[in-house]
């Protein structure tokens, strides 16, 4: 439900929004730092964005606002972006160019949709949009608004025979969720004491990271997330098209209430998603689903043991492949001629290249050059929804998921069985999976929406090996989530195996286990708070 404002709040935050009764609106009239860091302040609060705007920035004096932004009327923002459009239309006329929309942008807020809408259509789109979330790790999910728990209730499934099923399961998940709270975090207190180098804050601060990183396997697709998008015009037109072409009501719905807001500040890179342009695609994508659909096809089970993460692909030729665009940088020769001469190259000297050009990084932002984007892998991963979450928002990749189910099952975390808080974790997944069961029969689309965070997928991308790093290094880190972790690990061992030579300097891999993950970057945070308050 959109957040109320009094009437002063509405009068001081009006001008900043396209709407303040809305879910779904756009910033104006901000500077972009400032769209920045309310953005990044979003995904670790579990206030709306109009909210921490007035709350954390407008009505704190020590945060400046007030030197930064100046008031603005209304009107005039509505009269600049009328005369904006025209413009753009006559930009748009003579230089008969689509590329013209990425030029223009926008922030656009959508707030208390579906963890399907966000994972599945708003942050799977990868070029020309950037997402930011409300974290699963660092805020609790157990509020309330008018007595109700915060998941999508699909109307749908509402007006079915199992709407009291669908409730009664999402409530008992996070019922189940929100009983778990305080005994996950006294057992996680009385297992790791607070040591006297560690701050009150920054200990519990990692606490509760801990027990939501735990507890969110309970978590349904259905339940309500905040998603901040920026991108260019094509880019939020593609989406929006995309969308259109959605089976599910919440998606489609969504896609309208996007548009219309989006007019209001880019109008002219969004005004044909409901044009002819846009209703072609939609029967385009309508077609194509149908024509699939009608293709009798028998998969026959013909693998046993396949692993959780399976490399299926790779290029068998990626060390001359990579060792030859390394020299094509610095040499004034034809490519087929180099690729010719590399084939017959000593080992050793190919070893010598591809060390020359990644021995030198220091940290992990220092990423391998171009070259490795010649060669790429393919892996086909089984993991619970939680993992994909955290995995899904890398863009440089190819990637494709199958629909979120229960048949693959669920991993009981070490942590709840610890806590001996097992049963009431086994008992609400094995009821939201009979839940499932029952309303995929008639409705398998929607029934994803009751399905827990907990329960494995599978999906597959394909990476290029710069891509490679970038992930492995990354998401091994000491403060990501346990689940990912082992994936990332996994990618890594998997393509030593095929090519320990390109991953020689794959250097900033963590393979350690840990018992508090976010503590050192808690205590980063003291560091840097305690240094802004001495001045320094």
């Amino acid at each position: 439900m959109p957040e109320e404002f009094s009437e002063e709040g509405k009068r001081v935050i009006g001008s900043f929004f396209t709407n303040l009764d809305s879910n779904v609106f756009a910033l104006r009239n901000l500077p972009e730092v400032v769209k920045g860091a309310l953005f990044s302040r979003y995904s670790r609060s579990p206030k709306g964005l109009r909210r921490i705007l007035l709350d954390e920035f407008i009505n704190k004096p020590e945060m400046g606002f007030s030197d930064i932004v100046s008031f603005k009327e209304e009107d005039s923002q509505i009269v600049a972006t009328q005369k904006a459009e025209k413009f753009y239309d006559r930009v748009l006329i003579g230089f008969g160019d689509d590329s013209v929309a990425e030029l223009g942008g926008a922030h656009l807020a959508v707030e208390g949709i579906s963890n399907i809408a966000s994972k599945f259509f708003l942050e799977d789109a990868r070029i020309g949009l950037s997402p930011l979330e409300k974290s699963t790790r660092y805020v609790l999910f157990n509020d309330k608004v008018d007595g109700k728990y915060r998941y999508y209730r699909d109307p749908t499934i509402m007006r079915s025979e199992f709407a009291d099923l669908y409730v009664r399961t999402c409530d008992m998940l996070f019922d189940v969720y929100s009983e778990l709270i305080n005994p996950l975090k006294e057992h996680f207190r009385k297992k790791y004491p607070k040591s006297p180098d560690v701050t009150g804050r920054a200990y519990e601060s990692t606490i509760n990271a801990k027990a939501c990183d735990t507890l969110r396997n309970l978590l349904p697709a259905a339940t309500l997330t905040n998603v901040g998008l920026f991108g260019n015009g094509r880019a939020f037109e593609y989406l929006l098209m995309k969308m259109r072409t959605s089976q599910l009501t919440e998606i489609r719905h969504l896609a309208e209430k996007m548009q219309h807001e989006l007019s209001k500040v880019i109008p002219s890179f969004v005004k044909r998603v409901y044009s002819k342009h846009g209703d072609e695609f939609v029967e385009f994508a309508k077609k194509t689903r149908r024509d699939l659909a009608e293709i009798p096809v028998r998969i026959e089970k013909t693998e046993e043991n396949i692993p959780p993460v399976d490399i299926v692909y790779y290029d068998s030729d990626a060390v001359d492949k990579v060792v030859s665009f390394i020299l094509y940088e610095y040499t004034g020769r034809p490519l087929r001629e180099i690729m010719e001469n590399v084939r017959h190259m000593p080992y050793l000297e190919k070893s010598d290249i591809i060390s020359a050009y990644t021995r030198n990084r220091e940290n992990r932002r220092h990423k391998p050059g171009r070259a490795f984007e010649t060669v790429y892998y393919t892996f086909d991963i089984l993991a619970d929804f939680g993992a994909f979450r955290d995995l899904q928002r890398h863009r440089i990749l190819t990637q494709a998921r199958q629909m979120l189910t229960t048949d693959y099952g669920y991993a009981i975390p070490p942590e709840i069985e610890e806590a001996e808080l097992a049963d009431d974790f086994i008992v609400a997944m094995e009821k939201a999976k009979e839940a499932f069961n029952k309303i995929r029969e008639k409705y398998p689309e929607e029934a994803q929406y009751v399905v827990p965070f907990g329960y494995r997928m599978r999906w597959h991308f394909t990476l290029n090996l710069r891509e490679a790093f970038h992930l492995c290094e990354l998401r091994s880190g000491r403060q990501g989530h346990p689940n990912y972790r082992r994936i990332a690990w996994q990618i890594y061992e998997k393509i030593k195996e095929v090519h320990p030579l390109l991953v020689k300097h794959m250097k900033f891999i963590d393979m350690k286990d840990y018992d508090l993950e976010r503590l050192d970057a808690e205590k980063r945070i003291d560091r840097k708070l305690e240094k802004l308050k001495s001045g320094g």
